[in-house]
């Protein structure tokens, strides 16, 4: 295929990359000093997980041209970025496809109403890096785990561009689905990445002092809960449903394993690109507030938390535990467990009861009752 990566951030660089070394046709549109520091050393980036690093030249643009046509326009910038690539994807009309993968809260329509809905499509890379002097460092997967990505029409279906387009990824070492849904997917996925980035923030910038307080999980916690439930007011589906163990699982548990989750390196690397998130989740968050506002829905944690992304509010303090924690829906659970477990022994003591009957008509196997009972018998007697 020939591809249009427009971005050269981590992950349009580790895409161009990629998808060049698996036979593609490749450009990279790029701008500013990461543009110069592309022109003066190629791409250069190292994997977090092994440390592996590659270096390889790929062909690189400043703009795309209205007559310049590609199989595929692979848009891979901040949402606070996309609203300025849309007129010159407007303006080119010999591009039938432009996928934009990245977070997105507030839906399709915008990219719609510039290019048409018969040329977008939407996905999401599951990969993280940042990007120190001129080298991208990534996380895509672990050593025997694959990269993967998501992709969706915007009515869901599984068209011959989108097998297409999850070929060429897969050629490139990308695990790609198809979703059904795509724009849910997104929401839900917002509604966890924001909390979470928030909080990180709130951190300081540092996962093993947010995994040391309390607080800061608890909002998290409670914060994607009320996003949830904001998708909920919109009968939007919580996708991929795992998602929805948020909504279920006791508060103390899930704070203990946001604890235990953020502790691992494979999670830090994931949060490596946050120090650079800080315009796209205050977009995310502008994004969130007009669904919640029109859905009059409370949303007092994530607006905490949303506080947070703002340079001038102070961080959390370490070891913060000034937030009580739920405990009622462990107690709710013990109490039905404990019924449960009730109501099993006092049916499994029934059955096994003998009535008044057949102690009065029990008979010994071996004299048909001729014996004496109290003295017992060396048979085993039966009750009928």
């Amino acid at each position: 295929m020939k591809i249009l990566v427009y971005g050269a951030g981590v992950l349009g660089s580790l895409y161009a990359w990629r998808l060049k070394e698996a036979g593609h046709e490749v450009a990279l549109l790029g701008r500013g000093q990461r543009l110069a520091d592309l022109r003066q050393h190629g791409l250069v980036l190292e994997d977090m997980v092994t440390g592996q690093r590659a270096t390889a030249a790929i062909n690189l643009v400043e703009q795309l041209k209205p007559d310049e046509a590609y199989d595929l326009v692979l848009v891979m910038m901040g949402k606070h970025q996309v609203g300025s690539t849309l007129p010159s994807l407007a303006a080119n009309r010999h591009t039938p496809n432009v996928l934009f993968m990245g977070n997105n809260a507030a839906g399709p329509d915008e990219m719609v109403a510039a290019l048409g809905p018969e040329r977008v499509i939407q996905g999401f890379p599951l990969a993280g890096g940042t990007i120190k002097d001129h080298v991208v460092y990534y996380a895509a997967g672990m050593k025997n785990i694959p990269a993967r990505a998501v992709i969706g029409e915007l009515d869901g279906c599984v068209t011959p561009r989108l097998q297409q387009i999850a070929a060429a990824f897969k050629s490139a070492g990308f695990d790609t689905s198809f979703c059904p849904n795509m724009d849910a997917w997104l929401k839900t996925h917002a509604m966890t990445i924001l909390p979470l980035g928030a909080a990180y923030y709130g951190a300081g910038l540092d996962a093993g002092r947010m995994s040391r307080t309390r607080d800061a999980l608890v909002l998290v916690v409670r914060a994607i809960r009320e996003g949830l439930a904001v998708l909920r007011a919109w009968d939007i589906p919580i996708l991929p449903p795992r998602q929805k163990i948020f909504a279920w699982l006791p508060e103390p548990l899930l704070v203990f394993m946001l604890s235990r989750m953020l502790q691992k390196e494979i999670y830090q690397y994931a949060l490596a690109h946050a120090p650079h998130m800080r315009p796209e989740l205050q977009r995310l968050a502008a994004d969130f507030q007009a669904l919640r506002r029109a859905k009059s829905v409370p949303t007092p944690s994530l607006d905490r938390l949303c506080s947070l992304v703002d340079p001038s509010t102070p961080p959390i303090p370490e070891g913060s535990t000034t937030i009580p924690l739920d405990w009622r829906s462990v107690w709710a659970g013990l109490a039905v467990l404990g019924g449960l477990l009730f109501g099993l022994v006092w049916v499994r003591r029934q059955l096994m009861r003998p009535s008044a009957d057949s102690r009065r008509l029990g008979k010994c196997l071996c004299c048909a009752g001729r014996c004496s009972r109290r003295a017992g018998c060396a048979k085993q007697s039966v009750r009928d």
